[in-house]
């Protein structure tokens, strides 16, 4: 069954402690929902800045775990400061939302 994050970096961060990935890991199951919704709220809301914050804050983390959404992120990034309507960037931001629901279920099935 394929993933949609990959614990490489984690693995190499953590340098083999199974008890460090599993802080890791947990972090990320608490800090990023509620980034993601700041994130989604802030689209809704009008408010370019604070949709960067939370875009840029989750950047490092979902790299980490190997989530492939920086593209997604630069582009939220990007829209920021665009001056764009939020429907131009709803679209993505959903994808965003969606993909990491899928990883959150993976992770919290993966280490319960």
């Amino acid at each position: 069954m394929s993933t949609t994050y990959s614990l490489d970096s984690v693995q190499e961060l953590a340098g083999g402690d199974k008890e460090f990935i599993a802080v890791l890991v947990q972090t990320f199951l608490e800090e990023i929902p509620p980034d993601v919704d700041h994130m989604i709220a802030a689209v809704e809301n009008n408010n370019p800045a604070e949709a960067y914050q939370f875009a840029h804050k989750m950047k490092p983390n979902l790299q980490l775990f190997g989530v492939n959404l920086e593209s997604e992120i630069k582009t939220v990034e990007g829209w920021s400061k665009s001056g764009e309507d939020k429907e131009v960037i709803m679209p993505i931001v959903q994808h965003i939302s969606t993909t990491i629901i899928g990883v959150i279920k993976e992770l919290q099935k993966d280490f319960g």
